[in-house]
């Protein structure tokens, strides 16, 4: 092989609105963060360990403005992309470093009916689900996948 691969995959759950970044000449880019979780027993002591880590996450233009109409706090998402560090100096001239998650593609995984609303849920429209960036990729699971017959 004599390339090289960047490549993440997350699921997670956005821990903030996308703030929205416009330039000239009508580009902008959305930025969100999204957390991910684990957990483990500690051997010594046999308690349960959750931890979180938190992902900062770019998406640019259309895929930008799509996250900022549909994402809410705390709504879960896949995101796929590439790693990207970004290095500036702070107030004090200090080299500081930023990775960010640059999103080639999501998909939503909250359906918008479990979204918090302030309208009733009695006077609310019926809503579709929202557009995925990338609608080439599909899914693998079924919805019969749990009447399947197969033996294995």
């Amino acid at each position: 092989m004599s390339g090289t691969l960047n490549k993440v995959m997350l699921i997670g759950h956005t821990g903030d609105e996308v703030k929205m970044h416009y330039f000239e000449g009508g580009n902008c880019i959305g930025r969100f963060p999204v957390a991910t979780n684990d957990s483990y027993v500690n051997k010594s002591t046999g308690e349960r360990v959750n931890t979180t880590e938190w992902h900062n996450v770019v998406v640019r233009n259309k895929a930008a403005e799509i996250c900022e109409k549909y994402l809410n706090k705390g709504d879960k998402i896949y995101v796929e992309g590439r790693l990207k560090t970004r290095k500036w100096q702070d107030e004090q001239g200090k080299d500081r470093y930023s990775t960010e998650i640059q999103c080639t593609d999501f998909t939503f995984l909250t359906p918008k009916n479990e979204t918090q609303s302030t309208e009733p849920v009695a006077q609310q429209s019926p809503k579709m689900n929202p557009p995925v960036a990338n609608p080439q990729t599909t899914s693998s699971e079924t919805p019969d996948a749990e009447e399947d017959d197969l033996p294995f």
